[in-house]
């Protein structure tokens, strides 16, 4: 059979007003995307298009991966490679990598208000989906005040750097070696001299070749039309806003269409054209600093994620509604007859916690009624928070410790979130790449990123499939290793827990201390137990706790800091500014200045974060990656089956990641999930000495796995 070649080509992919779909195909020339070809279908028709066309591995392009891609999953139709502008956008815009370009320096657009596309989930196989309803889901990941931050460490050496000298670089860095030195494109040269080809070769940027030296020029010209062509359509944008557009609760603008729904501003072209400035942008960056052309793989390898989340809503996440009841009648007693009714365990404890306060009133799910009953019985307490209660003796406390308990999972995963969130035997959860501020994602919904240990038996393989679950062995503090190029850290981590080599290097005595240490550097932890432990592994491990230490100073200065492939913090609002200003002021009071140093102190325990998070973050996206394609591959290649019928990711949290796949490949996938992580340790840092394990387990249901 005659194989179809593989393209390079871009194909933008836009609705119009008529509610027909636009295809505009562009061939990759270099740093620039060239002349485009329009194609025009009827909405029927696409999917079909789009399944044709894949056999050539373009790279799609659209505003928003989960407002297109839902719709080929439901037609049965696969893509390996996007590019969500979207999300390239909101990288681009605020990368130090990139703060040098015009594409950085442009004016406000709408593209900067863009949100995240919340499709309808598809009836999928394996069950028909449910609606999106419900709060938020996971929030920032609980770092930072008020869940952004800024910072002002480089990203990765490539000079952005603390204010008045910057991070050092690694010591183990050097021509193609990892570290804050570390290049990838020179390593994707390499790569490409000696025949061989990963992941993201295709999409990083490479400097003009003998003849070439025009593509530079071509590409700011791009940006010029594209900068020219988006304010033309900004101020169209502008002309249809509702007047009280700007306000932050409003929903998207205009171009965050769905296939026959509204277009963006001009459309596929304007599609194009911010494609043309994103590239252009990267160019221009790796033009002044090659090693600025990193952030290419994060753009790639966010698009990527934004399909694997598609395609895990899609699928969905196996679960047992029959056990999960039975969780939850163990525990809460059987299902009331009506929603308001407490179940009898949660009565009963009530009951206990009353009779425990002599108050017939105290209303434990109230936390200020709560608060008042317990001050009235000669309680001394400020919150009803359970770490406060653990300290004191009363009758009252253990039977109210349990009812939160129990509480909380009934609020959480009860039995209305089974019928909300599960159908047909599957949980499909809404998760939002990129989500928080440091690249890790979030969920609309369903709290996928919260599943409690309680329900976890419930997430059962389907019969003759197995869950083979992976999950990366203390993940953040080998990542500071790299960043930091702390050789002494990187060989405590070789080859065994890295926690336990922090033991052997005598810096601790135990593994809870190397731990509660190490998440104390990482997170700002100066008192206690962890802060006992600092000044301990400063000394074992100088190069990483100064990488952190560096990182907080910068933003306790204001600056901004970066991760290893360039997303950059947010710095701090007006408020934290002004409040530094006044204090430095002649005249401020003490009372002040001691407030500005809190908050100093916060937002640097942010930034000393934001790096680590940041780039494990970009670690998990990479894995992700290699896994999706790899697990493709095992199914047999494309129209074999379909993607329900393979092995195929149903699941991610952080650093884990669960593969729902037929018994006959269980061990085929649980060595591909190894492979993929080590995979995603090169490409980000390329032959530096830290190993990224994960431990893999291979069971039928989510409560073996730990």
């Amino acid at each position: 059979m005659r194989r179809t070649p593989v393209t390079s080509d871009y194909i933008v992919v836009a609705g119009t007003d008529d509610g027909a779909i636009e295809l505009l195909r562009a061939a990759d020339d270099a740093a620039s995307v060239g002349e485009a070809r329009s194609t025009r279908l009827d909405a029927s028709e696409w999917a079909a298009a789009v399944a044709e066309l894949e056999r050539e591995k373009p790279r799609w392009v659209w505003l928003d991966t989960a407002a297109w891609y839902p719709r080929l999953l439901a037609a049965g139709v696969r893509v390996e490679r996007c590019v969500d502008l979207r999300l390239s956008h909101a990288i681009l815009r605020t990368s130090t990598l990139t703060a040098g370009t015009a594409f950085a320096a442009a004016p406000p657009s709408w593209w900067d208000s863009l949100r995240p596309a919340i499709a309808e989930p598809s009836a999928g196989p394996g069950g028909a989906g449910q609606g999106g309803a419900g709060p938020g889901g996971a929030g920032p990941g609980g770092i930072g005040p008020g869940g952004a931050g800024p910072g002002g460490v480089g990203p990765g050496g490539a000079g952005s750097g603390v204010a008045g000298g910057g991070l050092p670089r690694a010591p183990f860095a050097g021509a193609g070696q990892p570290g804050l030195g570390y290049d990838p494109l020179a390593a994707a040269r390499a790569r490409e001299q000696a025949g061989q080809t990963t992941l993201f070769d295709d999409v990083l940027p490479t400097a003009p070749r003998r003849g070439e030296g025009n593509r530079a020029e071509h590409a700011r010209a791009d940006l010029a039309h594209a900068l020219q062509g988006r304010a033309v359509a900004d101020r169209a944008a502008q002309d249809r806003a509702a007047p009280d557009r700007a306000a932050q609760d409003l929903p998207a603008p205009e171009g965050s269409p769905g296939p026959g729904e509204a277009a963006a501003p001009d459309g596929a072209a304007e599609l194009l054209r911010e494609l043309r400035a994103q590239r252009a942008a990267v160019a221009d960056a790796a033009t002044a600093d090659p090693a600025a052309g990193r952030i290419a793989l994060l753009l790639a390898a966010e698009s990527a994620g934004a399909l694997a989340a598609a395609e895990m809503r899609h699928v969905g996440l196996p679960w047992s509604p029959t056990r999960h009841d039975a969780v939850l009648t163990d525990l809460l007693g059987p299902r009331p007859a009506r929603p308001d009714e407490r179940p009898a365990r949660l009565a009963e404890l009530l009951q206990r916690i009353r009779v425990a306060l002599d108050d017939p009133t105290a209303n434990p799910d109230s936390p200020a009624e709560l608060l008042k009953s317990l001050r009235r019985a000669g309680l001394t307490v400020s919150s009803t928070r359970s770490w406060e209660l653990e300290k004191i003796r009363h009758p009252v406390i253990e039977p109210l410790l349990d009812y939160k308990k129990r509480a909380r999972l009934l609020t959480a995963n009860g039995w209305n979130w089974l019928d909300t969130w599960v159908r047909d035997g599957r949980f499909h959860p809404t998760y939002l790449p990129g989500g928080v501020v440091t690249g890790r994602w979030a969920s609309e919904g369903g709290g996928a990123l919260q599943l409690p240990k309680l329900v976890r038996s419930a997430v059962v393989a389907d019969p003759g499939r197995v869950l083979v679950v992976a999950d990366a062995a203390q993940l953040e503090p080998r990542i500071l290793a790299a960043l930091a190029g702390d050789r002494a850290m990187a060989a405590a981590g070789r080859g065994r827990d890295l926690y336990d080599g922090i033991v052997a290097t005598g810096a601790v005595d135990t593994r809870p201390q190397a731990k509660l240490g190490m998440l104390g550097a990482m997170y700002g932890g100066t008192t206690g137990e962890s802060g006992r432990m600092l000044p301990r592994l400063a000394r074992a491990f100088p190069a990483a706790i100064d990488f952190v230490e560096n990182a907080a100073r910068a933003g306790e200065a204001g600056a901004t800091v970066s991760t290893r492939l360039g997303r950059t913090s947010p710095r701090p609002g007006d408020d934290w500014l002004d409040l530094r200003d006044e204090a430095s002021a002649d005249g401020a009071t003490e009372q002040l200045r001691a407030r500005a140093r809190s908050s100093a102190r916060s937002w640097g325990r942010f930034t000393r974060n934001f790096v680590v998070q940041g780039t494990a973050a970009e670690w998990a996206l990479c894995w992700i990656a290699s896994v999706r394609r790899r697990l493709w591959a095992i199914g047999g290649g494309e129209g074999a089956s379909p993607l329900h019928d393979r092995p195929h990711l149903s699941f991610f949290l952080h650093d884990e990641l669960m593969v729902h796949t037929p018994l006959e490949h269980a061990d085929r996938v649980a060595q591909e999930l190894r492979e993929a992580a080590a995979e995603a340790g090169r490409l980000i840092f390329g032959d530096a000495p830290v190993e990224f394990p994960v431990t893999v387990a291979t069971v039928d249901s989510y409560d073996q796995a730990k």
